[in-house]
Order: structure tokens, then C-alpha cells, then sequence
């Protein structure tokens, strides 16, 4: 089975196929061009911004395939499904953008959705087995119904670890932590100045410092020496200026292993060619000083020929755990386990074959009681990497259970780390996060006091709609979700004294929003909030409201930009959508002059609106002069000051979503 990346793991980041030069460029003579030349080094973020500028130019199916692809590459779960919706409508479509098209659907918790493209892509492709048939329907239904009732624990996004990049994988050392990060950071930065790179740039003078698959830089390990304590770098001196992560330690903290990249001394690395650099497992020894030693290869690394990582070592040092896709296993990455031997070197690697499955498994650990944990996507789940627990019988495991919502979500989950019974850490890219993938802590909850409820319905109706995503986001937070049936009726448990945002999503219809609290209450209490969504039709004008501007100018005056401002919200709320937005003029004065002074002011408020965060593919300045008048008033006619108003008007039009 192919490989599958992951930003946040060494294997997105160390296992992908990657070119390694020091000079070079690609001069494309189409933007379309340019955009193939950034997705075949793995550019996604680069090639994302191309293909969007192609597609703008001229419709193809090509492009749309790539702008769902590379958006589901870096975890861009709406847009991925916004442009997977796009793709197998068109003419020549694959079976292939079906099942990626139903995987976009779940990871966005839309389960009913993906379940009738889950069948579909059945029928399309005739030599899917009943096995995986199954475990993808199985998963739609269970998510769901996990969903409505989750578990009692109480998830939280550790905001002093995180940064607005990767996060994750954290491991309990002395009083404190150490997690992996791809932020960017000086010191490695220096170190790799004037040595090799992974490139996955097609500039001349390419940024070495930032991976090109994420955007990021190399990952390396942090630790947090107390609890709100800062985060500074771990002391490990590693033979690699590339990626460091994933470290594990045994109970004294005076022995650590992790993975890492390098660019192997043995073997030809031709700088034209495309190369794979496979991870490995190294570890370190603490001396008397409490110094870390110079790292050592683990027994059963084999760079040239698979990967091995993701290592968790037991407390008492005896079993390590790992993850490979060495020869002679069951999917992509396997389980495996090693136990020291009496000389102190590690036994043969077992294949954990009744926890590994077709697909991928990750993130092996081991809590205080010998149960033990694993992440998969090989097995019936909410979506991407699930949280699989294996309850420890005394002497044997018992059968493999999904840990549940909300640990689990419809994106990926990973490197569970228990701290005791009731509460640990876990990463995730789950939606609304601070960074690409971020860490998390959950503690198990004995009593739930507070409970919201409500209805979903279709704006200006009394009709409840079903297959709605709604999001309770709690405030500096994690969020819960949950998908309306036909009643539209939705229900969350409160914690105390908390804040939440509360929004609907569904599909062809724009979100709604709304905020819901229980600080100050002091009994047990069922709140009570209903979300109202209205349905987005495509090609249709929609009026701005209140947007002025000075006699002969095109400049945004205050108060229409208070009005743009609404607009900037609604395509924040909803990613997917492209819009025109067109300025009018009445008919007085010239008719040239009109359709040039229209143009200036759509390209202003287009401008003013791009100022906000919005990506400039996403809208399009159109001026329309005296061309479409909504009344009698053209050149000649006389009318009143406010029927001249009507025409003087900003409008938009969404395009796409």
C-alpha cells in the first residue's frame, strides 16, 4: 500500500518523496504550468495559489483535481471537499475523486454525505472487497451516532505548547514536557546554513529553512520544564540539520528515543533526480553530568531501504514499540515491538498482527495501568486517524476499542500520552485549532450540569434541516460536533462557568451563528438555541447596504466599510465561497466616465476586502456602469434623487462554494 503523508508525522514530513538540489528553475510559460511544476516537487501551499489562478482563467477538470488533492495534502479538509464537489461533476471525471470526495465529506463530519459517496464509488469500482466496503459504512453510521453521545471528557487545546504551526507528540520528561514542532527557530536555522536541502521549491534562491510541503520549518523537539513554564528548545545534540520529533523516554528520564532525517553519507544522491529519505529511530543516554550522549542508530534502522519511527520505549526500558513499513507487513505502517535482550541489545522486531490493518498505524503507547494505545486509519472511524485503545488483562490484551468522541474527531488523531488514569495529552488537526496539527489535553468528567439543545432551520421557514454540521466551540477551548437528523434537532453537555460559539454548516447554505454561556449560573440548567441557515444560490445579486462614496471618488469612506466588513465575515464563515462583487452608477453624466468611475470603486472595495485576509482568487471586481438599472431612470428620463439612489448601488454574486 502507498505510503500515506501526514504533515504532522515524520512520515509526511520525512518519508515523502522529495528533490534534492542546490540550484535550479523552472521557467513555465502558463500558469497551469507553473502549478504542475510546484505540485511535482510538493509545493501544495504554492501550487494551491497557481492552480486557483488557473482555474479562474479557464475551467478544467485538471485543475480542479489538484485543488482537491493538494488542499486534502495540507489538511484543508473544505476546500478539499469544496473542490472534490466541483471535480466529479465534470466531464471525464475519475472513480478515484468519488472516494476522495466521500473522505473530504466524513473529515468534515459529514457522514450521511459521505456514506452516498462511499456507495457510489462502490458501484463505480467494482473490485472494492465487502470487508472495506463495510468499514467505510460502518464508520459513516458509528461517527455519527458517537457524536451524539460523547464521551464525558473535557478536551482542551494547550495554547502555551501550540504555535500557528505543528504541534504535536508530547512525552512526559522530569516535571515537564517535550513535544515536536516545526516552528522556526534560529539556532537550527544557522546550523543549516550552506548545507544540503530538501527542496520543494522551483525559485532560484529557495528558502532552506522552510519545508516545503507545509510551509513551515524542519520539525524539532521543545520541552516545557513546568507547567506554564516557556518553551524552549531540547538539549539534543541529533547528526541532522532536517527533522527531529517524536521523542520517548524511559521512567528516570536518563534514556530517549526519536526520529529523525538525515541524508544518508552512503550511496549516490543525484541533485536532478527525485529521491526518497526514509526516517530512522535513534536514541541517547544521560552521563553523570546529565548531558545527553551523541545519538545512536537504532539496531534495525535501514534508510535506504523503509522507514521506522514514532518509537515508544516502556518505562522500565525493556520493549521498545515503533511504527515501519519495512517488508513483510500487513499495511502501510505497522506496529512492530523489540525486547532487550540480557547483553542489552534489542531482540528481533515483532509484527503486532492482530492491531495492524490494510491501512496505517501510528503513534504506539503504553499508560500506567499496561493498556495500550495506537493510531489507525485502517479501521472503523470518525475519519483520517482515530485513537484505538487495547485493554491490558493481566496477561493477555482484550479486543481493540475506538476511544471515543471527543478524543477522537473526523480529522486526524495521534500520540496519545496518558498522565494517569483520568486525564492525558493527545494531538490532532481537528478543525478550529491554533495550528496545522496542536496538542490537546483531556480529562475524564464525572458530572455534566448543563446541557444545550436546539433546532436547525432553513432560514425564513419552519423546516428543520437535517445533515447539519453543528460546532460547539468552547472558548479557549476544543470544540464538539454533532450532525442534525431529519428533526434538525441538536444537543450538547456544558461544562461550568464556560463560554461557547455555537454554528451550523451544511452543505449549498450558509452558516449560521450564535453564542451561547453558563457563567453565572449556579443550578443545573437545559439552554435553549436554535440556528437559522439560508440557502446560497449561485449567479444571484445580493445588495450591500449603506455603501457610499464622495462625489467623483472611489475611495471606502468609514461607513461602507463598516457594510464591506459584514461581507468579509461571511466568506471567513464560509471558506468555499467565491464571489463578483459589482459597483453600479445611475445614469446621469457620461456613459464611459460611468462605467470607469464603477470599475474604480468595485476595485476598492475588492482591494479593501483582500486588506482583511481574503485571498485575492476568491473575489472579482466587476463595474457595471449605468448597464443594469433596477427602475425606469436611463438618460433622459426624469427621476426623483431616491430613485436615482436604486441604481447607485454595490452588489455581489457568489460564483462558487
Amino acid at each position: 500500500m502507498k505510503w500515506i503523508p501526514f504533515e504532522k508525522t515524520l512520515f509526511v514530513c520525512c518519508a515523502a518523496i522529495i528533490l534534492l538540489c542546490s540550484t535550479g528553475v523552472v521557467k513555465a510559460q502558463y500558469v497551469i504550468k507553473e502549478a504542475d511544476v510546484a505540485y511535482d516537487l510538493y509545493n501544495y501551499d504554492k501550487a494551491i495559489d497557481l492552480y486557483e489562478q488557473a482555474y479562474k482563467k479557464k475551467e478544467s477538470l485538471h485543475a480542479a483535481e489538484r485543488l482537491a488533492f493538494c488542499n486534502q495534502q495540507v489538511r484543508n479538509y473544505k476546500q478539499a471537499e469544496s473542490w472534490y464537489a466541483i471535480a466529479v461533476k465534470l466531464a471525464e471525471s475519475r472513480a478515484e475523486n468519488v472516494l476522495n470526495y466521500a473522505r473530504a465529506l466524513q473529515n468534515n463530519s459529514k457522514y450521511s454525505e459521505a456514506r452516498v459517496q462511499y456507495l457510489k464509488y462502490v458501484t463505480l469500482n467494482t473490485t472494492v472487497n465487502a470487508e472495506q466496503k463495510e468499514i467505510w459504512l460502518v464508520s459513516c453510521d458509528s461517527a455519527a451516532s458517537w457524536m451524539k453521545k460523547p464521551k464525558a471528557a473535557l478536551v482542551d487545546n494547550q495554547k502555551i505548547l501550540n504555535s500557528k504551526t505543528s504541534d504535536w507528540g508530547t512525552a512526559v520528561y522530569q516535571n515537564g514536557l517535550v513535544f515536536s514542532s516545526d516552528r522556526r527557530n534560529a539556532v537550527s536555522e544557522v546550523l543549516r546554513k550552506g548545507k544540503p536541502f530538501l527542496k520543494f521549491d522551483a525559485s532560484e534562491v529557495p528558502d532552506r529553512n522552510v519545508y516545503g510541503w507545509t510551509g513551515n520549518g524542519y520539525l524539532s523537539l521543545y520541552e516545557q520544564k513546568s507547567e506554564d513554564g516557556p518553551v524552549t528548545l531540547f538539549p539534543l545534540h541529533v547528526p541532522t540539520d532536517y527533522h527531529v520529533a517524536s521523542a520517548s523516554f524511559d521512567a528516570n528520564g536518563n534514556e530517549v528515543y526519536f526520529t529523525l532525517t538525515r541524508i544518508p553519507k552512503k550511496g549516490k544522491f543525484d541533485s536532478k533526480r527525485i529521491q526518497t529519505v526514509n526516517i530512522e529511530i535513534y536514541s541517547a543516554k544521560k552521563d553523570a553530568r546529565g548531558n545527553w550522549s551523541n545519538p545512536v542508530s537504532f539496531k534495525y534502522n535501514k534508510v535506504n531501504a523503509y522507514s521506522v519511527g514514532d518509537p515508544f520505549l516502556s518505562k522500565d526500558g525493556q520493549v521498545l514499540y515503533f511504527v515501519s513499513n519495512m517488508p513483510g507487513g500487513k499495511g502501510g505502517t505497522d506496529l512492530y515491538y523489540c525486547c532487550r535482550e540480557a547483553s542489552g541489545d534489542w531482540a528481533l522486531p515483532v509484527n503486532m498482527t492482530e492491531m495492524n490493518s490494510e491501512g496505517n498505524e501510528r503513534s504506539p503507547a503504553v499508560d500506567q495501568q499496561g493498556n495500550f494505545y495506537f493510531s489507525s486509519d485502517g479501521r472503523i472511524g470518525m475519519g483520517g486517524l482515530d485513537i484505538f485503545k487495547v485493554i491490558f488483562k493481566g496477561d493477555h490484551f482484550g479486543g481493540i476499542e475506538n476511544a471515543g468522541y471527543p478524543l477522537n474527531s473526523p480529522q486526524d488523531d495521534f500520540a496519545y500520552q496518558a498522565i494517569s488514569a483520568d486525564k492525558g495529552y493527545f494531538s490532532s488537526n481537528r478543525l478550529d485549532g491554533l495550528g496545522s496539527d496542536d496538542i490537546y489535553s483531556y480529562v475524564m468528567q464525572t458530572v455534566l450540569a448543563f446541557r444545550l439543545e436546539g433546532v436547525v432551520y432553513k432560514k425564513g421557514t419552519s423546516e428543520p434541516l437535517g445533515d447539519v454540521v453543528v460546532t460547539l466551540q468552547k472558548t479557549g477551548g476544543g470544540n464538539l460536533k454533532v450532525q442534525t437528523g431529519v428533526d434538525g434537532r441538536f444537543g450538547f453537555n456544558l461544562a461550568e462557568s464556560s463560554g461557547y460559539g455555537l454554528t451550523g454548516e451544511k452543505t449549498d447554505f450558509r452558516r449560521d451563528s450564535a453564542s451561547v454561556s453558563t457563567i453565572g449560573l449556579t443550578t443545573s440548567a437545559v439552554l435553549k438555541q436554535d440556528l437559522y441557515l439560508e440557502m446560497m444560490t449561485l449567479n444571484k445579486a445580493i445588495r450591500l447596504e449603506n455603501i457610499y462614496y464622495d462625489f467623483n471618488k472611489a475611495n471606502i469612506r468609514q461607513d461602507a466599510a463598516r457594510e464591506l466588513d459584514k461581507l468579509v465575515k461571511i466568506m471567513k464563515d464560509n471558506p468555499t465561497m467565491w464571489i463578483e462583487l459589482g459597483s453600479h452608477t445611475d445614469s446621469r453624466g457620461n456613459e464611459q466616465y460611468n462605467q470607469w468611475l464603477s470599475q474604480r470603486r468595485a476595485n476598492s472595495a475588492v482591494q479593501y476586502i483582500i486588506d482583511q485576509g481574503i485571498s485575492k482568487n476568491r473575489i472579482e471586481a466587476k463595474g457595471h456602469g449605468e448597464s443594469q438599472l433596477l427602475n425606469r431612470c436611463a438618460k433622459g428620463v426624469k427621476c426623483s434623487e431616491d430613485e436615482h439612489q436604486l441604481n447607485r448601488r454595490t452588489e455581489f454574486k457568489i460564483v462558487k462554494y
